[in-house]
């Protein structure tokens, strides 16, 4: 090759190739988009540069596209600045609208609904185990043992508190004497 026949502008396509090694017909970015690539089987050559062309095409509108968003979304976050935006007010507001959304959801009212009975059930079953209860206590305090039980703690506490115990005042709340009335 004869480097008179090369082309030396380094952003020229033809960079490094002999002008006499390409067909003159052919652009170089074609015949160096096709070096050692083959057709898929029923594409012409013809449709292969059509198909080429429209992906360039579709391409730089995809970065025209990405620019206008870029753009658009700097000119949002200005408006958003100015009109007192911020991110957290941002995700308040769709945290409050989600909560909605969710309150107003047919599952949401469902599991309310169904919270709701089980929590009067619950209430229902708990009342009636402390009913039960302090009528087992009442019956447990009237029971000749726990009478037995009594007068043993009060035979203590006179031994304890001795005979000042009365004059010191040990009455209860209602003025009556402690002694008749019964812890529980």
């Amino acid at each position: 090759m004869d480097s008179a026949n090369q082309d030396i502008n380094l952003n020229s396509p033809k960079k490094g190739l002999g002008v006499d090694s390409l067909d003159a017909d052919v652009p170089v970015e074609e015949a160096a988009g096709n070096a050692g690539a083959t057709l898929p089987p029923g594409l012409t050559e013809d449709e292969a540069d059509e198909l080429r062309l429209e992906l360039t095409k579709v391409e730089e509108e995809i970065q025209t596209l990405r620019q206008v968003l870029s753009a658009k979304e700097r000119h949002a976050g200005e408006l958003k600045r100015r009109l007192g935006l911020t991110p957290l007010n941002e995700l308040k507001q769709n945290l409050s609208k989600g909560w909605q959304d969710v309150q107003t959801s047919t599952a949401y009212k469902k599991t309310q609904e169904t919270l709701s009975q089980a929590g009067q059930m619950t209430s229902a079953a708990l009342s009636t185990v402390g009913t039960a209860i302090s009528r087992k206590l009442g019956d447990m305090r009237n029971s000749p043992s726990f009478r037995s039980f009594e007068d043993k703690m009060e035979n203590i506490k006179h031994k304890v508190v001795g005979a000042r115990g009365s004059s010191d005042g040990l009455q209860s709340p209602t003025g009556t004497n402690s002694q008749d009335h019964a812890p529980f």
